[in-house]
């Protein structure tokens, strides 16, 4: 199965970056291809411009790297998109790469008035993210906004309909082994 990782981390350290090198020694254990998009080590510019935003309503666009993103997307069966939760949602370059990259024509369509997904060729999502907040609290006060946004809202939308959420909470705060039992829950999956 042909699996793309998004990272959304600006640092290499982190321990987003450990679940993907955890999946990655995975992956390469069971001789599975992947292919990794690393958004801040590409320098993806989120910021969509008033030049963009003219082609945007055309599904056309100048940053030539949305091209290469959505020939990747084309050849991925398993969507694994890594981040942390900042601020109760997703890195400002994660919703710039969902603005900028899923674009009328290429993720979705419409008929009759309503929105089409595309990208039907993408068979399972996991959306792995890292938070200090607990699961509870993102879950049920602030709004679930994770299951919402990215996966009903964005992920459903373009034809994906096999997406999963884990969060690893208390990150910093629930100590090394907790992490440690979280990246052995991560390779599971794989």
């Amino acid at each position: 199965m042909n699996t793309t990782i998004i990272l959304a981390h600006p640092w290499h350290g982190s321990y987003n970056k450990a679940i993907v090198d955890t999946i990655i020694k995975t992956l390469e254990d069971k001789k599975e291809s992947y292919q990794i998009i690393d958004l801040n080590k590409d320098n993806f510019n989120p910021v969509l411009t008033q030049n963009e935003l003219a082609l945007y309503s055309k599904g056309e666009h100048l940053d030539p790297l949305v091209s290469k993103y959505q020939k990747i997307l084309l050849d991925t069966k398993r969507l694994v998109i890594i981040f942390p939760i900042w601020w109760g949602s997703t890195p400002a370059v994660l919703k710039g790469f969902f603005d900028k990259v899923l674009l009328k024509g290429f993720a979705y369509h419409y008929i009759d008035n309503k929105m089409v997904g595309m990208l039907k060729n993408i068979e399972k999502c996991f959306v792995i993210t890292t938070s200090e907040t607990p699961n509870e609290y993102l879950k049920n006060y602030f709004g679930n906004i994770i299951e919402n946004q990215v996966i009903k809202f964005t992920l459903d939308m373009i034809g994906v309909q096999n997406s999963m959420w884990i969060n690893k909470d208390l990150v910093v705060g629930g100590g090394v082994k907790s992490r440690h039992e979280f990246l052995d829950k991560i390779t599971q999956l794989f």
